[in-house]
C-alpha cells in the first residue's frame, strides 16, 4: 500500500480543510495518509513516504510564503527525494494580483529535491466549492497515477 504525507500551513482553516479533503480521496484510492500541520514535522520525513504533497496558504497581497512554513520550505530543498511522487495545492484569493504564488514556491522547492511531479499544482480560490473538489479527488488520481507508474 502507497503511503502519503501531507504537510499543510494553514492560518484560518481553509487550507488545513483542502488537506484533509485530499486526504479522504487518498483513502478512497487505498492510500495510507498521514496529514501534518508544517511546524509539526521535517521535510526529511517526506523520505518515509511514496506521496508527498504540501498544502498552503499565501499571505498577503505581496504573495508572501506563510511565516510558519518558511523553515520548512528552506529545509525542503536539502532533502534527497528521488523515486517519490510530489504535489502542491493550497488557497488564496483572487483580490489579489498574485494568486496563490506560495503554490509556485514549494513546488520549486520540491523540483530541487528530485522527487517526481505527479500533477499540476492546484489553486484554490478560498473555500473549496464543488468544483474543486472534483479538481481535489482528481489531483488524487493523479498523484496515485504517478505512483503507480514510478514504483
Amino acid at each position: 500500500m502507497a503511503k502519503a504525507l501531507i504537510v499543510y500551513a494553514s492560518l484560518t482553516g481553509t487550507t488545513k480543510g483542502i488537506a484533509e479533503l485530499l486526504a479522504e480521496e487518498l483513502r478512497d484510492l487505498k492510500v495510507e495518509v498521514l496529514v501534518e500541520e508544517c511546524t509539526e514535522v521535517y521535510p526529511k520525513e517526506f523520505i518515509e513516504n511514496d506521496i508527498c504533497v504540501m498544502a498552503t496558504y499565501t499571505y498577503g497581497s505581496d504573495g508572501s510564503l506563510p511565516e510558519e512554513a518558511e523553515d520548512f520550505f528552506y529545509e525542503l530543498e536539502e532533502v534527497n527525494l528521488k523515486g517519490k511522487v510530489f504535489g502542491v495545492l493550497g488557497s488564496g484569493d483572487l483580490i489579489y494580483e498574485k494568486f496563490c504564488p506560495s503554490v509556485n514556491d514549494f513546488d520549486k522547492q520540491f523540483e530541487k529535491t528530485n522527487a517526481i511531479r505527479g500533477t499540476e499544482n492546484l489553486k484554490i480560490n478560498l473555500d473549496p466549492d464543488e468544483a474543486d473538489k472534483q479538481k481535489i479527488k482528481q489531483f488524487a488520481k493523479n498523484l496515485v497515477n504517478a505512483y503507480s507508474k514510478n514504483k
